[in-house]
């Protein structure tokens, strides 16, 4: 499916991006770019930018980074993260089983965000950081809509997936690109495309040495074909969440996501 996402196939590409957006009930208007004949390929459409000023930013210490809808959000307890009903999995087994990684946010807070077929699928910075790691963990590609997450033991944990670790000032934060089905790979603004290829087992970069600053609102990374993000923050980073946001809430890129407490 990645490849053929890819293909640059004319005519065909324009009537199947179409049937997309008439499936899909994708909004154009807010695309740089509105017309689907202009999209060389399907992955071009998919990871397609936004007018200027369409997402405006919030004043506040944590936005939104994409538009989607809430999975879940809430305090990481005893190192388990909510899924869904009768589901937890370990902020271990997300990270990729560094636990000395994921110690930092025992107590903590974090927040799932799901990324529909139709919504803009680049993912922004929260906050500003600076990038320490980047992890990229193999694993399964099920689908991450609700209902699999409903049913699916350890869905995020389980499947492929790019950990991020940035500085922040607010200390430490984990922002994660979890695959799906069908996902054709995921990328970087400083790697570029991540997966292909499929290593089959856990690779990973740092950049200590390496000034890689992103401000908050700044592009970081997008999905070639959907799925999920998933952020960890640590107890000292008293995050309070916007009491608007509750499960399933549709969210928008720039929104107010959390303020720190006093």
């Amino acid at each position: 499916m990645g490849r053929l996402a890819q293909a640059q196939a004319a005519g065909l590409t324009t009537a199947v991006i179409q049937r997309f957006i008439a499936r899909y009930g994708v909004d154009m208007s807010e695309a740089a770019e509105p017309d689907p004949a202009a999209y060389a390929s399907f992955n071009a459409f998919f990871t397609r930018a936004l007018k200027p000023g369409v997402r405006p930013l919030a004043d506040a210490d944590w936005i939104c980074p994409v538009d989607g809808a809430i999975s879940q959000i809430g305090a990481i307890e005893g190192g388990q993260i909510f899924q869904a009903k009768g589901h937890h999995y370990s902020a271990t087994a997300l990270v990729g089983g560094d636990a000395q990684l994921a110690s930092q946010f025992s107590d903590g807070h974090f927040a799932t965000i799901y990324l529909s077929p139709r919504d803009y699928h680049r993912i922004h910075m929260p906050c500003a950081g600076r990038l320490r790691r980047m992890i990229y963990v193999p694993g399964a590609l099920f689908s991450v809509n609700p209902v699999t997450a409903r049913g699916v033991p350890g869905l995020f944990a389980r499947n492929e997936r790019v950990v991020c670790v940035f500085d922040t000032a607010y200390g430490p934060m984990v922002l994660v690109l979890v695959g799906a089905t069908i996902v054709g790979s995921m990328g970087t603004v400083w790697h570029g495309i991540v997966n292909p290829p499929r290593p089959g087992r856990i690779q990973e970069w740092r950049y200590d040495d390496q000034p890689v600053e992103l401000a908050q609102g700044e592009e970081m990374g997008r999905f070639q074909l959907g799925s999920t993000v998933v952020m960890l923050w640590p107890a000292s980073a008293r995050l309070n969440f916007n009491p608007e946001w509750t499960h399933a809430a549709p969210v928008r890129l720039g929104q107010m996501m959390g303020r720190q407490a006093l």
